[in-house]
Order: C-alpha cells, then sequence, then structure tokens
C-alpha cells in the first residue's frame, strides 16, 4: 500500500476529525472530502455550507464526509488521492499543483495582481477557463476558484529588505516558481509539506517560510515565528476541485447540482477568508505576534520580474503576463 493510500486510510478510521455534513438526512453517495485545518477555519465551512446546499438543492443525494485537520496529509498527498479517486473533493492553492499543470504558475507570479478584485476579474475570463480544462485533462475537476489572501513573509526576525532573506533557509511550497523566487534573493528554499511547518520551523530546520494571514495563525505558527512581514507578494489563489472518476460517475443532474454548491461555496469561502485575516491577525497580536511593513519594495518588485521573465516562456509569453498586470 502506498504512503498516500496509508495516510488516506489512516485518515478515515480517525473517528474525532471525521465531521458528519449529512443534515440527519437519508445518506447518500458518500464523498471523502480533505480539509487542511478545523471546523473553525474557512478551509472546512466551506463544505459546511456546500453541503447545507446540497441537502436542499440535491436531498438524499451526497454525503459529504468531511476529514480535516490533515489527516489525509497534505496538499500534494491529497491531489494525489484526488487523482487515484479514493478522496474525492477538496481545495488546493494552485502552488501546489503546480507539478501537474504548470500552467497555473502564471497566477502564482510575484506582484502580478494588483488586489482581490484584479485577481478574480481575470480569473472570471479566458484565462479561468483555460486552466479548468488543464487541471481536468490531469484528473482533476475545478469547479471554482478561491482566494486565500496574500502571501508574507514569516520569520524569527523583521526581515524587511530582499537583503534580510539572503543566505536563510526557507520553506517553500513544492512548486518550481517559488523555488526560484527565494533562490533569486540568495535564500535557500527547502520544500517542505504544510503540517510539517510548525516543527521544522521550531526545531531550526528552516529559518522562515511565506503563507497566508489565515493559514498563519490556522497552523499556530505565530507560536514559531512571531513575525509576519507584509509583503503581499503572492495573491494565493485556489480551487474547489473534485476527482475526475467521480465527476463523470455523476448523472447530469447531479452535476448540475455540485456545481452550483461549489459555485456559492466559493464566494462564500473568499468572504470567510477576508473576515478570517482580520481575526487570525488579531489573535497573533493577543499571543505574542508582530507585523512588521516591507522595506525597499523596489528591490523586492526587481526580485520578482526576474522570475517573470524566466518563466514567460513557460506561460504563454511575457505579453501575455504584462497584458495581465495592466488588465482592468
Amino acid at each position: 500500500m502506498s504512503f498516500t493510500r496509508r495516510r488516506i486510510a489512516a485518515g478515515l478510521v480517525a473517528a474525532p476529525v471525521i465531521l458528519s455534513a449529512r443534515a440527519g438526512l437519508a445518506a447518500g453517495r458518500p464523498v471523502t472530502v480533505a480539509s487542511l485545518l478545523g471546523d473553525d477555519k474557512p478551509e472546512t465551512k466551506i463544505w459546511r455550507r456546500i453541503a447545507e446546499i446540497l441537502a436542499k438543492t440535491a436531498p438524499g443525494r451526497f454525503d459529504l464526509r468531511i476529514v480535516a485537520n490533515a489527516a489525509l496529509g497534505g496538499e500534494k498527498e491529497v491531489a494525489e488521492g484526488i487523482k487515484l479517486g479514493s478522496v474525492q473533493a477538496s481545495l488546493s492553492t494552485i502552488s501546489a499543483l503546480s507539478g501537474w499543470v504548470p500552467d497555473g504558475q502564471i497566477l502564482d507570479l510575484p506582484f502580478l495582481f494588483r488586489d482581490r478584485g484584479h485577481l478574480k476579474r481575470v480569473l472570471a475570463g479566458p484565462l479561468g477557463s483555460e486552466l479548468k480544462g488543464k487541471y481536468e485533462a490531469q484528473g482533476f475537476v475545478v469547479l471554482g476558484f478561491i482566494n486565500y489572501g496574500a502571501r508574507h513573509l514569516l520569520a524569527k526576525e523583521p526581515i524587511t529588505t530582499p537583503a534580510g532573506i539572503k543566505g536563510k533557509r526557507i520553506r517553500v511550497i513544492q512548486s518550481p516558481l517559488h523555488t526560484e523566487l527565494w533562490s533569486g534573493f540568495g535564500a535557500f528554499p527547502t520544500p517542505i509539506p504544510i503540517p510539517e511547518t510548525y516543527n521544522a520551523l521550531k526545531s531550526g530546520v528552516v529559518d522562515a517560510m511565506d503563507l497566508t494571514k489565515s493559514a498563519y495563525v490556522g497552523f499556530k505558527l505565530h507560536e514559531v515565528v512571531p513575525w509576519l512581514i507584509e509583503t503581499g507578494h503572492i495573491w494565493a489563489t485556489g480551487v474547489v476541485y473534485v476527482s475526475a472518476p467521480f465527476w463523470k460517475s455523476l448523472s447530469a443532474e447531479d452535476k448540475a447540482a455540485l456545481a452550483a454548491a461549489a459555485a456559492e461555496g466559493a464566494a462564500y469561502f473568499d468572504e470567510l477568508i477576508v473576515a478570517d485575516e482580520e481575526a487570525s491577525m488579531a489573535k497573533a497580536k493577543a499571543e505574542g505576534g508582530k507585523v512588521a511593513q516591507p522595506e525597499d519594495r523596489a528591490g523586492w518588485e526587481a526580485g520578482a520580474r526576474k522570475v517573470w521573465t524566466s518563466f514567460a516562456p513557460k506561460l504563454g509569453g511575457i505579453e501575455k503576463i504584462e497584458a495581465i498586470a495592466g488588465s482592468a
């Protein structure tokens, strides 16, 4: 049995983390849903909302079984489960899927998007449709895009300039783009699954990492890296996605119901994240967390531009990237 399969099997028998979403209805088709965080975080609340919607629009046809707190592994392990069909649904950052769909890295280009609205408008256009097709070809059916918020630098000290990160060991997502970004600043990128980052930071395996404000507190990282430097260098785009074999097994009626519920859930998730970021940072501050503003913004952006140039040939050309950056 593979490591991924063992993790999935272990998670499914861990009763305390399986959250019933049946709302007292007769059991429908079992749907194993993987969530990285607990019942109080947007990553799990979105599936509660989707289950509530389906209870009204497709009563008795779906039984969402939410396995929380990363019991089925990190994003890469869950994605492997999605491809196998042993996990039917989850959320994922675009970054974690880059090994299967490198084109998605265009959304990870640092300092490409001005704000949440800019990103949302771009994904509502041709690029969103193009990427959905490429994900489906790899076994991932994307039912909606979500925004986890901006990624910021997290460290044990206030690293406010690009020079400050030089020589530091930084945890990165297993993504060529993220690796190149931090290597370009002279740091030493180290891929580590998100559930293992707390111990890696605490023990000194790595000195820093980057993450959204919600997940920063969701994984209690403020306890081991008290400084959040508001670089906002990447908008962490994600997907609500399901397994292709599972999707293909559904009737047209059930596909329509699930797609509609997921679309509403995605909008709900984006609202939750904004509120959760504020609550998370208040909690971090109360427990010793500190916020610093980056200095030498031009230096940070110059480093980012090197990544644009390097990845342009793989992502449709620099003209395409510049067009996205300058779009309304």
